[in-house]
């Protein structure tokens, strides 16, 4: 247990130095969360529900950013420098080593969904009840899952320089696609009807239903479910692979 939280510290720390998880994980998320509360009329007609909403988007957005690109980029990173190499000769075990990665990330996601919610609570001055609060966490936090294994599968790539561009586009395209930037009604209808089968859209409806008062659908949670077992999946057999060449 020593050594598996040294690990989970070194992890936490590397992440927390790392400029990418800075930038898109807190300061995009309360940069836009800022914008398009305070600044641009959208037209809401109830303006703390919208507050409300948007700050769910917001958070699901970093979380989602955090898991893709931070975790992603990091295994490549890793991989390409020797750096996985050079433990399976230490006494770290494998499991151990990977189970550490997961639960550091894990911690940044609780760090991130915080940081957020008192940006929403400063800002707006965003007031929910302390189940609302506490449900959308443990949602936020819980759901991310299938977004870790996106990551792993990003961790997959040979470079880095390659996965920092997949995992940019994607991350973009499903904050997009997924209402998390937008409201999803205002968005094309053909882009709808793709985004509500895509993982960030699922992802951000729990958390809006839990503010509204209701529970995460069960289409939700069981398309996040399929996304993380297909992720994982695809991942495990490029990593075969990669390891049998």
């Amino acid at each position: 247990m020593g050594v598996l939280g040294m690990q989970v510290k070194m992890e936490i720390l590397r992440i927390l130095r790392n400029p990418y998880f800075v930038f898109w994980s807190l300061f995009m998320p309360i940069l836009f969360y800022f914008i398009f509360t305070k600044i641009v009329n959208t037209g809401a007609a109830d303006q703390s529900q919208w507050q409300a909403h948007y700050l769910m988007s917001m958070a699901s957005f970093s979380v989602m950013g955090s898991a893709i690109m931070t975790l992603g980029i990091r295994m490549v990173q890793e991989r390409t420098q020797g750096w996985s190499t050079f433990v399976r000769i230490t006494p770290l075990s494998g499991s151990v080593y990977f189970f550490a990665k997961m639960s550091g990330q894990m911690v940044i996601h609780i760090l991130s969904i915080i940081v957020i919610f008192i940006a929403g609570a400063l800002i707006n001055s965003v007031s929910l009840s302390l189940m609302a609060w506490i449900g959308s966490g443990l949602w936020l936090l819980i759901a991310s899952l299938p977004f870790l294994g996106l990551g792993i599968l990003v961790g997959t790539m040979k470079r880095v320089d390659t996965a920092a561009g997949v995992s940019n586009v994607v991350y973009m395209l499903l904050a997009i696609t997924g209402g998390l930037w937008f409201p999803m009604d205002i968005l094309p209808h053909f882009i709808q009807a793709i985004g509500k089968w895509l993982p960030a859209y699922n992802f951000g409806n729990g958390a809006w239903a839990i503010v509204e008062g209701k529970t995460p659908n069960l289409s939700n949670i069981l398309i996040l479910t399929a996304y993380l077992i297909l992720f994982m999946i695809i991942s495990n057999y490029i990593r075969k692979k990669q390891e049998a060449v």
